[in-house]
């Protein structure tokens, strides 16, 4: 079986890597291979004149075949019916009146609530309309009514498709979105039309939901405005929104942030009191007048319980992937004891491993999925050569030794065997510390080298103290509930306070890009050579297989060229610019107050590209989708100097002043040079801001040393320039037309570049006519929103675009663009071209 569930798993991960779901053709080929796999294995199983090993590796191979395809077609068919139920385009925008139940904990904030709405019907004609909706209901003159999971409603939406930003190395929010079913996203449109229907929806689910709610309200009243009341409603009922940005970060600098999850480790460690009391009991109903032993040996009680414990403290954390690890474990132990029968570890890894993607085949997708599986994995896998000896003779004295013979013998016993545990916990710590290391590196792009040492106190303190506290107040009444919660909180703030000592050392997180796959299998490689029993050859040359992973980041453009990526944020502004040596960041997205696009992407893009550090950020204006993602990045990287045209009252300054970064008010006149790239401000003039943040948006021009010959790229308008031409870019940030007529004025010859990041995300108060002739560009970038509510770019600006027959380039259809200036051109690279996925525009 394990054999057939490892298969299995690879064919689903196989499945969730492709560009376009098998059609016919596809499913023959499968089905010839699964066919022709399982006769091979029937045949070799029978054919006695082979070895016994060529015969058995043929078979187990044809057998992993078999399963493989089984787990891809498997995996191909649940995405076939999911992505069946899809709002069709032209309902897009469009209200739509639906009945149905709140699903899940919805997330309330002051001015607004997210929740997940499960559909019962509504008033399209539409067969296969979306099951479960994604909606945002914001405060418009009236309060937010209370959203009670399983509540029915009747609400008027208005929906978009299933959407989720591209960006090269940052996880793929549209994945996140399918794996949990949601087809469609949107916001109620008139609340005050909204009606509560009677009666509340039926099931398990909707249950388990309203008591997860009840729980996380009694935490509410207890703790209010506690620091930490975050992590306490996530330890109790698995929601992680409540979580302040300021604990996610301490956690993620120190490796501890599995700590938030309610992970298997507490599973498993809340099911094993309940198995040990249950037990205990069990033992002793002689008491009452009971020989229950007898009847049933309280060995099987004890995983029973366990069992039903575990199934209990999974569905208070909502069913997440490390829970469900967890729970299908202890199933099938006790399932496997309770039938008289012993089970190795791995096979009971294996079964949960097959029925975790069983249940959600898009698992796969997610950290959570392979941090869980691939820690117990390596703890298997490294305590599998460890062998424990007993001293016999140390254990069974001499029946004439003295009292205190007998006393300093039991006390050495002791002492070896708290030795013996500490050793044994180290090195599960090393080996999930080593295990975990590529995966920590590929998701997030760092190492925290204190992560051991934090999580060295961190894990025992909040499994032995916080989480028990924490279920303490789920099963106690009040007010004794309150004081549960209240001792938790204060317990971690003890836990909090230590991992701000060990979080303030210099070298407490290693910084790493995001490695490729080559790179990422030879760390899997070192893993397993490092983790290997005592005795295995050459143990001492793994770390050599990690050399790939720990390589500096990519090379950046050559001296001469640069490189310049135009990020997917949604309705916003962010572009990094490289050249061979520097960096420079213009605008940084949307914040807090919009998207976090900041935190989000920006900074996640910059990780995984192995940018830790900008010589310049450049903030256009002052507007948000432009300035909102600034502050996280100057908190997320080492930025030298930010330079914006931004009031001098603006908080951005005081931030880089914070940052240590040299501040600097962009002006037209400023010139420099990179790495042979030159940089020129056009726009705005120097002396005091004048007019709305529009009129006096940076104009930044960058060129190369005029070496260009030719153009590449990926479709008909990359035409050819004259040689000895440069390559520019014209990044036009909110421009309008009088600033557009100045510029023109001016300079027009300045203006003429090969690539032009639309001005104003190509809304009709900008991109004119003459201003068009003059930059004559072979690529032009919208950065704008899918479907956003400015209806950026405006047709008839899109139009104009369109009758250049120049190369476009939109974030809401091509996700981020890469372009290159080097060498004979340009070289164009679109997100969604190079990393397509089966369930992108589906």
């Amino acid at each position: 079986m394990r054999a057939v569930w490892c298969g299995f798993a690879l064919g689903v991960v196989w499945l969730q890597q492709q560009a376009a779901l098998p059609g016919w053709g596809g499913w023959l080929l499968i089905l010839v291979v699964a066919c022709v796999a399982a006769v091979v294995a029937g045949a070799f199983s029978r054919c006695v004149q082979f070895r016994f090993r060529l015969r058995s590796a043929v078979v187990w191979s044809s057998v992993w075949m078999v399963a493989t395809c089984v787990g891809f077609g498997y995996a191909a068919w649940r995405a076939e019916v999911r992505l069946a139920r899809a709002l069709p385009v032209e309902w897009e925008g469009r209200n739509v009146v639906v009945q149905g139940s709140i699903k899940g904990l919805p997330a309330t904030d002051a001015d607004s609530a997210r929740f997940l709405f499960t559909v019962e019907s509504n008033d399209t004609n539409i067969a296969m309309f979306p099951r479960t909706l994604q909606l945002s209901w914001m405060v418009e003159g009236t309060p937010l009514p209370v959203l009670e999971p399983g509540a029915r409603w009747r609400l008027t939406v208005r929906l978009k498709r299933a959407h989720g930003n591209g960006n090269f190395g940052v996880r793929d929010a549209e994945a996140s979105l399918l794996a949990r079913d949601i087809r469609a996203t949107g916001y109620v449109t008139a609340p005050s039309a909204a009606m509560r229907l009677p009666g509340t929806a039926g099931g398990a689910g909707a249950a388990i939901d309203r008591w997860r709610a009840a729980v996380r309200a009694r935490i509410d009243t207890a703790l209010a405005d506690a620091p930490h009341r975050g992590i306490v409603i996530a330890l109790a009922v698995g929601a992680q929104d409540a979580v302040s940005e300021a604990d996610w970060l301490l956690m993620r600098n120190t490796g501890t942030s599995h700590l938030v999850a309610i992970s298997g480790l507490h599973i498993g460690f809340i099911a094993g009191i309940a198995a040990w009391f249950a037990g205990g009991l069990w033992r002793r109903s002689c008491f009452i007048g009971r020989n229950w032993p007898l009847w049933i040996p309280a060995q099987k009680i004890s995983l029973a319980t366990g069992a039903l414990f575990a199934a209990g403290h999974a569905a208070l954390a909502g069913f997440n992937v490390p829970a469900q690890r967890a729970l299908w474990m202890l199933a099938v132990v006790a399932l496997a004891s309770i039938s008289g029968r012993s089970v190795a570890p791995s096979l009971v890894l294996a079964w949960a491993l097959g029925l975790v993607l069983l249940i959600d085949p898009w698992a796969v997708v997610s950290a959570g999925f392979w941090l869980s599986f691939c820690a117990v994995a390596a703890i298997l896998f490294a305590m599998s050569g460890r062998l424990r000896v007993q001293d016999h003779e140390r254990r069974d004295p001499e029946p004439d030794a003295t009292r205190l013979a007998r006393f300093r013998g039991a006390c050495l016993r002791r002492l070896l065997g708290i030795k013996e545990r500490i050793a044994s916990g180290a090195h599960v710590q090393f080996a999930v510390t080593v295990a975990l290391a590529p995966l920590t590196v590929y998701w997030f792009a760092q190492i925290p080298l204190v992560g051991p040492l934090a999580n060295a106190f961190a894990i025992p303190w909040v499994s032995l103290f916080v989480t028990p506290a924490v279920l303490a107040g789920v099963v106690l009444p009040g007010p004794l509930d309150a004081w549960a919660f209240r001792g938790a909180h204060a317990l971690l703030d003890l836990l909090v306070a230590g991992l701000h000592m060990l979080s303030g050392i210099s070298w407490a997180i290693w910084r790493l890009p995001q490695p490729g796959s080559w790179a990422l299998a030879a760390a899997a490689v070192g893993v397993a050579w490092s983790l290997a029993p005592r005795g295995w050859p050459l143990r001492w040359a793994a770390p050599i297989t990690w050399l790939p992973l720990l390589l500096p980041s990519p090379s950046g453009p050559p001296a001469g060229a640069f490189r310049l990526t135009a990020l997917d944020i949604g309705q916003g502004s962010s572009i990094l610019i490289e050249t061979a040596h520097h960096t420079l960041l213009f605008d940084a997205g949307p914040g807090p107050e919009s998207t976090h696009a900041g935190e989000r992407i920006v900074v996640p893009y910059l990780y995984a590209n192995g940018v830790n550090m900008l010589d310049t950020l450049m903030i256009s204006h002052a507007d948000s989708d432009h300035s909102g993602g600034a502050p996280a990045v100057l908190a997320g990287v080492k930025v030298r100097q930010l330079l914006a045209a931004l009031a001098p009252t603006n908080p951005l300054w005081a931030d880089a002043h914070a940052a240590n970064a040299d501040t600097v008010s962009c002006a037209a006149g400023q010139h420099w040079r990179w790495d042979g790239v030159d940089f020129a401000v056009l726009w705005p003039d120097p002396g005091p801001l004048q007019g709305k943040p529009n009129a006096h948006c940076c104009v930044l021009r960058v060129s190369t040393a005029g070496e260009g010959a030719g153009s590449s790229g990926s479709g008909p308008a990359m035409q050819q320039r004259q040689p000895g031409h440069p390559l520019v870019a014209l990044l036009a940030a909110d421009i309008e037309a009088p600033v557009e007529r100045i510029l023109l004025g001016r300079d027009p010859d300045a203006l003429h570049a090969q690539v032009l990041l639309v001005p104003h995300h190509g809304s009709k108060t900008s991109s004119t006519e003459p201003f068009l002739d003059s930059i004559d560009p072979l690529v032009s970038v919208f950065q704008v929103g899918y479907r956003n509510r400015f209806h950026h770019p405006h047709p008839g600006v899109f139009s104009r675009y369109l009758a250049r027959h120049t190369e476009l380039a939109r974030s809401d259809a091509d996700g981020a663009v890469r372009i290159e200036a080097a060498g004979p051109g340009l070289s164009l690279e679109r997100y969604r071209d190079t990393h397509r996925r089966y369930w992108m525009d589906r």
